[in-house]
């Protein structure tokens, strides 16, 4: 008889791949049309066409502009700036939504995968999420990830990037159904969450890729990061 393997095994199986981003993303998705009700799964995508109604991606920051600086805690508790960090080099900054999602869980674990690459690009990488610095532990211990894992409460942060959107009350039931409790997760009642967005911020502070979409089962393939990562330096040495 064949065993049917669990969610969190067949996920560690896709991550296990080395399979782009976009396909591993795309069987997380096919996997949960498999396991979730039609209608749960309907009501925890109408978010996304709400954001695309509203062309939410288009008031975040854009390439070009420069990033608000800021000083967020680790998964330790210890602080973390971005000015200090830029002062180091380029910083690639992720905003994902929490350790609860299975496709943040996928993409998390494909950055950690090239981080020797970023590094060697003279690169360095942070995650942010509004979850509390306990969360963001547990995340970075069970994934294994030696990049920052910040802690942006109260989502201050992705507020000044333009990610921030409320789970309206309809749909809240839907996500404690898969759960996804956020008021547990993030420490407050807000349901708050950030759009799933990249950015690759040169040492000066400007934007120089930017990847925002509604859509959080899409993410920026770790190809494009390192290719721009490329293109920069080039054009600075040049």
């Amino acid at each position: 008889m064949t065993e049917i393997s669990s969610p969190d095994q067949r996920l560690k199986q896709i991550m296990a791949t080395d399979a782009p981003l976009s396909q591993k993303l795309a069987q997380v998705l096919a996997m949960g049309k498999q396991m979730v009700p039609a209608e749960l799964l309907q009501q925890l995508l109408s978010p996304v066409e709400m954001l695309r109604a509203n062309k939410a991606a288009e008031r975040a920051l854009q390439e070009g502009e420069k990033v608000p600086d800021f000083t967020l805690p680790d998964a330790l508790g210890n602080s973390v700036t971005l000015t200090q960090l830029l002062g180091q080099g380029p910083v690639v900054i992720t905003f994902y939504r929490g350790s609860w999602c299975p496709y943040c869980n996928i993409q998390l674990h494909a950055y950690q995968q090239v981080l020797p690459q970023l590094k060697e690009l003279g690169a360095s990488l942070v995650a942010i999420s509004p979850q509390t610095p306990d969360q963001s532990l547990s995340l970075a211990e069970k994934q294994a990830l030696t990049f920052a894992v910040l802690s942006d409460a109260g989502n201050r942060v992705a507020r000044k990037f333009g990610l921030v959107f409320t789970i309206d009350e309809a749909v809240r039931a839907a996500y404690r159904q898969i759960n996804a409790d956020l008021s547990a997760f993030n420490g407050d009642g807000s349901w708050e969450l950030p759009m799933a967005g990249t950015f690759l911020v040169d040492r000066d502070g400007t934007i120089r890729l930017a990847f925002v979409d509604p859509d959080y089962t899409r993410r920026l393939e770790p190809s494009i990061i390192i290719a721009s990562l490329k293109k920069l330096r080039n054009a600075q040495s040049s």
